[in-house]
């Protein structure tokens, strides 16, 4: 018996120090490294309202819209669907965000829909979206505010964040940020 007890003990324990102490200490330290020491971010408008920097649902023709979210946008429980994407449902899902996409955006081809902008991000509360979706969405924005469209598209441009350090990650756009620049267009 002590020849599994005493193993046991010092595996558990050294299992303990280093997934309860350890790897909580190193992720910490990291996060103090990242923009805004891990922290989370708040995105203040000009108007003075603060907004939590967590996907949003904006789906008012004269917004840029978000991405799909599979937990409704709630912060308190992120998550994806996880279902697959040969799932019938899914595909119908996918099939109506197309659709509804196309109806609002009739000048846009089905073909030119970036994926991000009718897929659902593995948290359900991303706040960005890629260049791409933001530009496909221009059109139906002018139309509905009377912003020119060659304003819209500088709006755009200046609102694309590039990859962290130059290396990790696509350039994107924050939502909540191009919209409450968008509003101040608008005024």
């Amino acid at each position: 018996m002590k020849t599994n007890l005493i193993p046991s003990i010092i595996l558990t324990t050294g299992l303990v120090v280093l997934l309860c102490v350890a790897y909580p200490l190193m992720m910490w330290g990291i996060a103090k490294f990242s923009p805004n020491q891990g922290e989370g971010f708040i995105v203040e408008a000009a108007n003075g309202k603060n907004y939590v920097n967590v996907g949003q649902s904006f789906t008012q023709d004269d917004y840029f819209w978000s991405r799909p979210s599979a937990v409704d946008y709630n912060a308190a429980g992120s998550g994806g669907s996880n279902k697959a994407t040969t799932n019938a449902e899914y595909l119908d899902e996918v099939e109506q965000r197309i659709a509804d996409f196309l109806v609002k955006n009739p000048t846009v081809d089905k073909h030119d829909i970036p994926v991000d902008i009718i897929t659902a991000s593995g948290s359900g509360l991303d706040p960005h979206i890629s260049v791409d979706a933001a530009r496909v969405q221009i059109a139906r924005i002018a139309e509905h505010t009377g912003i020119p469209l060659a304003q819209l598209e500088q709006l755009v441009e200046q609102q694309i964040q590039q990859p962290l350090w130059g290396l990790f990650g696509p350039e994107k756009i924050n939502v909540i940020e191009l919209n409450i620049a968008l509003d101040a267009l608008k005024k």
